[in-house]
């Protein structure tokens, strides 16, 4: 009944009240969310939609609605600027700006070639203080001894090594 009451209070006024674990209501402070209605027309910059359903400045100012009267009349009477500014009441971006791309893929380029960087140096460093020598029986003279031993032993005659090499000849096939 308490936190029932509470809450409707809560939706009458600007601050909403809750109700903590020990029973005492207390007051926080009521968030405005700015909430996007998108069953209205939007503006948006793109250029497969050359013409916008509204135009990019909605509530005019004094001089804004002096200068839309003014378009009303001849354009040659018109300065430049003021003809730019016109433009910038309907859209907030001409073709060539929306066109120009943005610095975004140096800064990506630059973060994958940091951390190929820094990967690289952590390799390295791991090469050098983590792991130990290269053991004995990688080397190419333990490996060509390895070998003469299998060849030797016959090892796996059927399917395998020594069905590779010619004990005749002395050479593989």
């Amino acid at each position: 009944m308490l936190m029932s009451r509470a809450l409707i209070r809560g939706l009458q006024s600007s601050v909403w009240r809750r109700v903590s674990t020990s029973g005492v209501l207390q007051a926080t402070q009521k968030h405005d969310v700015d909430v996007l209605d998108c069953s209205v027309p939007q503006y948006n910059n793109r250029l497969d939609t050359p013409l916008p359903d509204v135009p990019f400045v909605r509530n005019l100012g004094a001089d804004q609605k002096k200068l839309k009267e003014k378009e009303k009349g001849a354009w040659t009477s018109l300065s430049k600027e003021e003809k730019l500014a016109l433009y910038r009441l309907s859209f907030e971006l001409t073709y060539p700006e929306m066109k120009r791309g943005s610095g975004e893929w140096k800064t990506v380029l630059g973060g994958i070639f940091f951390f190929l960087g820094f990967t690289g140096l952590l390799v390295w460093w791991q090469r050098f203080s983590v792991f130990g020598d290269v053991p004995h029986t990688l080397s190419p003279e333990w490996v060509e001894q390895q070998t003469q031993r299998m060849l030797d032993m016959r090892v796996n005659p059927v399917h395998g090594f020594s069905t590779k090499w010619d004990y005749e000849k002395k050479q593989w096939k």
